[in-house]
């Protein structure tokens, strides 16, 4: 269900002769709450399941994600370390350029 989008499901039940309602669905209202304060049944039901259907629908897209596979994660991994081996030796190189200016003519020392 997570491959189609809702214009791909419409037209499916279009083409299998389901007519939608002409008019607009009314919104359901929820019960009254019998017990003073606590919540209606149908209220906590709803939010369960529409928690569950976006924990499903996620699961559904996580399985459509090409994961990287062992080498390219080495690869990516080493590529990450030598760019901040390269970026680490240029700001101590910058910082020991710009020391004794900072400590001499900036502090006085």
């Amino acid at each position: 269900m997570a491959d189609e989008t809702r214009r791909q499901r419409r037209d499916a039940r279009r083409a299998a002769g389901d007519q939608e309602p002409s008019e607009p669905r009314s919104v359901p209202q929820p019960a009254e709450a019998a017990g003073g304060g606590s919540a209606p049944g149908g209220i906590v039901e709803h939010e369960s399941r529409r928690r569950g259907g976006f924990l499903g629908e996620s699961w559904a897209e996580l399985h459509k994600v090409d994961w990287p596979n062992r080498a390219q994660v080495i690869q990516g991994t080493v590529a990450v370390i030598i760019a901040v081996a390269i970026v680490g030796a240029y700001l101590w190189g910058v910082d020991q350029l710009v020391r004794p200016f900072v400590r001499d003519v900036l502090l006085g020392q």
